[in-house]
This record gives structure tokens, C-alpha cells and sequence, in this order.
């Protein structure tokens, strides 16, 4: 969390919380009521200060304020780059290893990282196809990330936040 708002939460500690203003698509893209947060800056400090609570919820802690987030799906989207194949980055900028791989009924691919579990981008779906081996049914194989091979396995995309304890859509009342 960045100084400034570990200050904040000092001088101003009962500050409320806020919900239904931001949210995390897809694509990894961070949205104000709707709008993708286009200011680099501003979505960097929102990924700087990103955390999660006890009871699974995301939020920003936007200095004495947590502002709760709206997950399309995840709480993680990955990118992968053939240059660092080992690696995947998440949309807040930070690099993890893969521990396994899931694929929904609608062909998205899930990664299980150290981080937590994350939406493989669907712009890098493609480059990361040669190192998808999947059976016969489409739905397991392996994926290869650089010197590491993780096992894929199915998934229904209703049991995602259950099984990977977090809550895509926080309330005051959770």
C-alpha cells in the first residue's frame, strides 16, 4: 500500500466504505461507473492499493476509504508474453507463477496463481495457444509456461467465486 495511504488511515480511521463505483472487467481494466479509467496514474495507484478483505471482498483503499469492487469474473486478469514465459502479470502489474489452470463451459481460461485465481486476457489467449494441450474433450490438458507445465482442469463458471473464496460483488450488507 503506498504511504500516503497508510497516513490517511492513521488520521482518518472511520472514514466509509464505498460501493458500486468501481469495477474490475474482463480485460483487466479498471471502471468508474461504467467508464474504463483511462489516466495511467490513477489506474496505477488503484492497483498499487488493491487488497482484498476477510470475508473475499476487493477493494481499492483509496486513502482513509475503501471503495469496493465490482469483479466481471475474477479478482486477477493475467497477461502472458512470450518473453518472460515463466511469468504471467496481472492487470495491476505484478508477475506470478501459475499452480494450475481451469477452462469454463465458455472456453475462458483460468489461471491459479500465488496471487490468487485470475482470468487469462483474451488478447493473449492467442499467443499463449501452442502451450495449450487439451484433451479430447477440450476442457483438460496441461499448459506449458516456460520451464513450468500445470495440470488443466474443467470448471463451471458459477462455481469460481465459491471455490476460490471471493466475492465478485461486495455490499455494505456482505
Amino acid at each position: 500500500m503506498d504511504e500516503v495511504v497508510l497516513r490517511s488511515l492513521v488520521r482518518w480511521p472511520d472514514v466509509p466504505a464505498c460501493y458500486g463505483w468501481l469495477s474490475l472487467d474482463r480485460s483487466g481494466r479498471w471502471r468508474l461507473q461504467g467508464d474504463v479509467v483511462r489516466h495511467r496514474g490513477l489506474a496505477e495507484f488503484i492497483g498499487r492499493n488493491y487488497l482484498n478483505d476477510e470475508a473475499g471482498q476487493w477493494f481499492f483503499q483509496n486513502g482513509p476509504q475503501r471503495v469496493y469492487v465490482a469483479l466481471d469474473y475474477t479478482p486477477w486478469v493475467f497477461g502472458w508474453n512470450a518473453a518472460t514465459p515463466n511469468l504471467l502479470i496481472s492487470h495491476t502489474g505484478r508477475t506470478t507463477n501459475a499452480r494450475a489452470a481451469f477452462v469454463d463451459e465458455h472456453g475462458a481460461l483460468l489461471i491459479d496463481t500465488d496471487l490468487g485465481i485470475g482470468l487469462l486476457a483474451s488478447q493473449d489467449l492467442v499467443a499463449l495457444s501452442d502451450q495449450l494441450q487439451l484433451g479430447d474433450d477440450l476442457r483438460r490438458g496441461t499448459l506449458a509456461l516456460g520451464e513450468r507445465t500445470v495440470l488443466v482442469h474443467p470448471i463451471q463458471a458459477a462455481e469460481v467465486a465459491a471455490r476460490f473464496h471471493f466475492n465478485p460483488s461486495p455490499t455494505s450488507q456482505a
